[in-house]
């Protein structure tokens, strides 16, 4: 299974969701969905982005051979479906839902069009996330055609420690608190859950890392 993961360094929901706008809370509402549920199909037109409030979301495609391909798990607060504000017409990927009470905020093209029309702060905003989107995108892409698969894993801890870590007080390790499981963190560093798991335990064996379901902790290298 392919991948190319990324994480944003900020929380578009807080910006973008249109709950937080007087002008147009009125005719606004959050979609739902289960787990497998699919937001949206490839090919399907482009009309809509979609900020989540709740859950995880899948990001991928099918590639010629009829293989998945992930490209992204979104966690809450992530933006999806932004190449739409770009003026693409029809999806090339899909998008489909992780957890049983996934969470979506659909905004029309149309409305952040008009938001972005209005308010040049917002417009730039809206714009320097897409572009941090796409610059990650293509430095993740390199990292997995170029790197073997421990040194994705490593990388990936990184991107981790910069979104869900902090420094432990008491001994200075780095404990980082993420939403993946297991199965996620083998899709989003192109590998398989038994691969994902030999490689964790030997790291948790040279003192490198501890781990529990929720939890990585990075240890101080005397």
């Amino acid at each position: 299974m392919g991948i190319i993961w990324f994480i944003d360094d900020t929380n578009p929901f807080k910006i973008l969701c249109p709950h937080k706008l007087k002008k147009f809370i009125k005719d606004h509402s959050f979609d739902t969905y289960k787990k497998s549920d699919y937001i949206y199909f490839e090919e399907d037109f482009a009309n809509k982005v979609y900020l989540i409030k709740n859950g995880k979301v899948k990001i991928g495609y099918y590639s010629e051979d009829g293989k998945e391909v992930v490209k992204a798990i979104l966690t809450r607060g992530e933006l999806f479906g932004e190449k739409a504000i770009l003026g693409e017409d029809k999806r090339t990927e899909f998008a489909q839902s992780l957890d049983n009470t996934t969470s979506i905020c659909p905004i029309g093209v149309q409305t952040m069009h008009e938001l972005m029309r209005d308010n040049e702060t917002f417009s730039l905003k809206v714009y320097k996330f897409i572009g941090m989107r796409f610059k990650r995108l293509e430095r993740r892409l390199q990292l997995l055609l170029f790197k073997d698969t421990k040194t994705r894993l490593l990388e990936f801890f990184e991107e981790l420690k910069e979104d869900y870590g902090y420094s432990c007080p008491n001994t200075g390790d780095m404990v980082i608190e993420h939403p993946y499981t297991q199965k996620d963190i083998a899709n989003l560093i192109g590998s398989s859950r038994p691969t994902l798991n030999i490689l964790m335990n030997e790291l948790k064996m040279s003192k490198r890392i501890d781990f529990n379901r929720k939890q990585i902790r990075l240890k101080i290298v005397a």
